[in-house]
């Protein structure tokens, strides 16, 4: 069995592919360390450190203490970040780096050399050779092994010791913070930065244009309160099971009935309840929405953000932004660019200003709204807003604040954009779901297990959840409570 053929069957298995192959080279490693009796941790648990596993006695002729870290591709400025890295979190001057790559390593280039020379001596590499070795000393347990390598990566994911979250929270927040000082970061914003600001969720913008279509669109023959509509809306779902965006479809068809202006009707109907719906005890500058403007201003040593990429309607990052005298520009539509002083705010699933006045050739942008609008984005490789989502996830490290993580689209991109690393370079806020919110509602108990199973349960499901994201790339930032966002990105900012 050669290890070229293990990568070879794992190709069509997209960025996840890298990571049953990472597991597999780590039980590799343990089956090794096991023949010469020695420990090797699967999980590095030291504090602020993240390497793939630590040989506190080493492993084969490489002496200890030793951090392991895979690789897919040892580039020479992956090298050289790996060394640095580790020269900074090396807990003490005799511990060593055993960096692994499934590939071949050009291990006499002068390059290396210097590197090697650089670290005195405490940094190892292992390429395919090194590997080839360790299947063939192992390779009837590896062959067994390589048939199960689904199995392994599942058992490992869910396996992992308890932890204390927020501590590692802490670690995560650290990687933020280099690649906003790098100046290569971006921020994609969804619903939940709109909703810090009291403006509807999606379901209660679809109601309320439900009710405009029966009351302003001549079908019905008197008005009809909210309630009694979304309880139609409901019922309407039950009985069909649309999703969301099949609602939209009908009711852009609804609102356009009889008119011959049907994108202008549309437009001004959604633009209208958008910001009619608002609640009015949240403030329009929220503290969420003042946090990432914060991020947005640029340092004495010059700007961090490179660009802002929204999925919502609303103007209401560009508001914060215009009284902070912040130069930006709002981007809707193609042939559109930021100039050089310019921070590019892009509205990749369209743009509704409260005053259109303000945007000239805002009637060109793309309202992904409806089925027609999403399809037309999805379907379309080289759409511009696709281009552009692509782009920043390429070249920039993202910050992802107010978004679930389910759109389609967008995880079709990440996981485009995931082939070319091997380690996440992004990150998410996602809510952590606790015990009470999960086995209780209204006070009441819905879950009929016992807490510790519950309780293992949830370690367990949210352990899975970050192996799903880091196969798109994505590292997750937990936190429990929606106040907590803003002072973590107050906290990115001051470099924690």
């Amino acid at each position: 069995m050669r290890i070229s053929e293990i990568e070879k069957r794992l190709a069509d298995y997209g960025s996840g592919g890298y990571y049953l192959l990472e597991s597999f080279l780590l039980q590799l490693l343990k089956l090794e360390a096991d023949s010469q009796n020695r420990p090797l941790q699967l999980e590095d648990r030291r504090s602020h450190s993240r390497y793939d596993a630590f040989a506190p006695n080493g492993i084969a002729d490489v002496p200890g203490p030793l951090a392991i870290e895979i690789v897919q591709v040892l580039s020479p400025k992956r090298l050289d970040s790996e060394i640095h890295r580790h020269e900074s979190l090396r807990s003490n001057d005799d511990e060593k780096l055993l960096i692994v790559s499934f590939r071949e390593m050009a291990k006499s280039s002068k390059y290396v050399q210097h590197l090697k020379a650089r670290s005195d001596g405490r940094v190892f590499f292992w390429g395919a050779e090194e590997v080839q070795a360790l299947l063939n000393k192992h390779s009837e347990t590896a062959a067994a092994l390589s048939k199960n390598m689904f199995s392994i990566r599942f058992q490992r994911a869910i396996s992992k010791s308890p932890e204390n979250w927020k501590e590692k929270r802490t670690d995560v927040l650290a990687e933020v913070c280099e690649h906003y000082r790098s100046g290569r970061f971006s921020m994609l914003l969804g619903a939940g930065v709109s909703s810090s600001a009291g403006l509807p969720d999606w379901d209660t913008l679809l109601n309320s244009l439900f009710v405009s279509m029966l009351t302003e669109g001549g079908i019905a023959e008197k008005k009809i309160d909210n309630e009694q509509i979304s309880s139609i809306v409901k019922r309407l779902r039950q009985v069909d099971g649309p999703s969301a965006l099949m609602l939209a479809r009908y009711l852009r068809r609804g609102l356009s009935a009889g008119s011959g202006s049907e994108q202008i009707e549309f437009i001004r109907s959604v633009t209208e309840q958008l910001y009619g719906l608002r609640d009015q005890r949240f403030s329009l500058s929220s503290p969420l929405i003042k946090s990432i403007a914060s991020l947005c201003t640029p340092s004495r040593t010059g700007a961090k953000i490179k660009s802002v990429l929204t999925y919502n309607f609303d103007d209401l990052i560009e508001r914060e932004l215009e009284n902070r005298q912040l130069a930006f520009r709002s981007i809707f539509e193609e042939i559109d660019l930021a100039g050089p002083e310019e921070l590019p705010v892009y509205h990749v699933h369209g743009f509704l200003p409260q005053d259109r006045d303000k945007y000239p050739n805002i009637e060109k942008a793309t309202l992904v709204f409806s089925e027609e609008g999403y399809h037309q984005i999805y379907g379309e490789a080289y759409h511009w807003s696709n281009l552009i989502q692509l782009n920043s996830l390429k070249e920039n490290a993202c910050l992802m604040v107010g978004l679930s993580l389910t759109d389609p689209n967008l995880r079709r991109l990440l996981e485009i954009s995931s082939k070319s690393i091997d380690k996440p370079k992004h990150f998410a806020f996602l809510k952590r779901v606790d015990y009470e919110s999960f086995s209780k509602e209204k006070g009441k108990p819905i879950v009929r297990a016992p807490v510790s199973l519950v309780r293992t349960f949830l370690g367990r499901h949210h352990s899975l959840n970050e192996e799903v994201m880091k196969e798109l790339g994505v590292n997750i930032i937990w936190y429990e409570d929606y106040e907590d966002i803003p002072k973590l990105l107050a906290d990115i900012g001051k470099g924690i």
